[in-house]
């Protein structure tokens, strides 16, 4: 359910339901699967049966040359899921551009219903554009991503104006140093 229709339901303002969200005192199960759209989980026990799932862990670098990153990113999955005490039932990791959607082994992971959780290190490791998406099919169909350092823009203007830059800077540089692109001219016009 959206959190304005249960704040609705609730008798609570949408703004307040907002503001509990963003303080984590909402008496509810609550996630973002969208920059704009926040759901509640008005069953009490369907959260834990979600972890109780099939972990899907996933790292992807965009070169070859960073080999040990991705093998820090696994490492760093692996770690989690272990102290979080979930069931991993497929970990997958790859080199290739975040600008590619037919990357096998993501396809592989997001095909499995074993997996009810999805787990990355940055939600651009997922994909460079419209991640949002692949989040809100994953909720539709009752799983979830879950993102481990969630240190993205929390402007949704910021935001937009990145992957747009990225996805220009892309075709007209080549994929691979197109967030770098993107992310200096970000800072020369922020100067």
């Amino acid at each position: 359910m959206n959190l304005t229709e249960w704040a609705k339901a609730q008798g609570v303002h949408p703004q307040t339901a907002r503001r509990w969200f963003r303080e984590g005192t909402l008496p509810v199960p609550a996630e973002r699967v969208g920059p704009r759209t926040i759901l509640v989980n008005v069953e009490a026990n369907a959260a834990p049966a979600a972890v109780s799932g099939g972990v899907g862990l996933y790292a992807r670098v965009s070169s070859h040359d960073q080999k040990q990153d991705l093998q820090r990113q696994t490492a760093r999955l692996v770690e989690w899921a272990a102290k979080a005490g979930c069931r991993v039932v497929r970990v997958e990791s790859e080199v290739g551009s975040g600008m590619n959607g037919s990357r096998v082994k993501v396809r592989r992971l997001l095909a499995d219903p074993a997996v009810t959780m999805v787990v990355v290190e940055h939600k651009h490791r997922l994909g460079r554009l419209n991640t949002e998406l692949v989040e809100a099919a994953l909720a539709a169909s009752g799983r979830r991503l879950v993102v481990l350092d969630d240190g993205e823009v929390a402007d949704d203007l910021v935001r937009d104006m990145v992957e747009v830059l990225t996805s220009f800077c892309a075709r007209l540089y080549g994929r691979r140093s197109a967030h770098n692109r993107a992310r200096k001219a970000m800072e020369a016009a922020a100067a």
